[in-house]
């Protein structure tokens, strides 16, 4: 089997074409697509009308899967493997804990000592327009820092914060952030991390950083903004316009990425994501 591939943008990305991934897919085809993940970064599969089941199926073929206890309030109540992305209301009538998920820079779980290899998130119902997502190239936001910033950045720690999501509705808010405070202690993560796989470095950075271990918030602040600015450029990043039945697969540990609000929230937007569990990675500190 040769894999046709069309690229997304020149920064990453590209769509995998003719592929059913409900269908079986041999092992030197799944190598292929392996391959394909690791040189772009992102894969897209359009027109993947699967039911969960199958989406967790596949979504093994590339490691074991995050339960998502980290994540309670999101995750599907009968697929654990699931988490939800959605602002379809609560069956009680109030409004999904997750309608605000990922509007900020990141990479999925770096708040954890198990950050993410990879994400597979699916596309049930999408508004008329907007509600895109952005995602950056990590590789080229690092190889493009002076000699001097590449120095200064490589011995540093980040550390990541659960419960930064920006929530509109403060009630509703403030109680599911003190609860992810007490289940997700803050973690530092190298600034720099080398892919386990590629061997490439690249810059770990986002909003969820509040501080370099070591140092205080307002000493961070100043290069904080400007590597997640620099890493933002708009020539690192691919902005990804859904589909319903679109499934999405990144690799976190080369690119960080950020939901949109733009779109009428009167229209459903419904996402679900399997979460592939990456090697170890940073340790947690006494406080943030």
């Amino acid at each position: 089997m040769t894999l046709k591939l069309r690229k997304l943008s020149y920064p990453l990305g590209a769509e995998v074409c003719e592929i059913d991934v409900a269908r079986p897919i041999s092992e030197s085809a799944f190598g292929e697509i392996y391959r394909a993940f690791l040189d772009h970064g992102i894969l897209l599969f359009r027109n993947q009308n699967i039911s969960r089941e199958q989406h967790i199926e596949f979504s093994r073929r590339f490691g074991e899967l995050d339960r998502h206890d980290s994540l309670p309030r999101d995750r599907h109540p009968d697929y654990p493997e699931l988490l939800r992305v959605t602002n379809r209301q609560n069956s009680d009538g109030s409004p999904s804990d997750s309608r605000y998920t990922g509007r900020s820079w990141h990479s999925d779980m770096s708040f954890t000592t198990q950050p993410s290899l990879g994400s597979l998130l699916r596309a049930w119902a999408v508004p008329e327009v907007g509600g895109d997502t952005l995602f950056a190239n990590m590789y080229l936001a690092y190889e493009t820092l002076s000699p001097g910033m590449q120095k200064l950045i490589e011995p540093l720690y980040g550390i990541q914060l659960a419960g930064t999501r920006k929530i509109n509705d403060p009630k509703s808010g403030v109680p599911r952030l003190e609860e992810q405070k007490r289940i997700n202690p803050p973690v530092a993560q190298p600034v720099v991390r080398v892919h386990p796989e590629t061997g490439r470095k690249a810059l770990y950075i986002g909003d969820k950083v509040k501080r370099f271990d070591g140092m205080t918030e307002e000493e961070s602040a100043p290069l904080i903004q400007y590597l997640v600015r620099h890493a933002t450029r708009p020539e690192f990043v691919y902005r990804h316009q859904w589909r319903a039945n679109d499934i999405l697969l990144w690799d976190n540990r080369c690119t960080m990425h950020q939901a949109l609000g733009d779109f009428d929230e009167t229209q459903l937007r419904e996402l679900e994501r399997t979460t592939v569990l990456g090697t170890p990675s940073g340790y947690v500190v006494a406080a943030a």
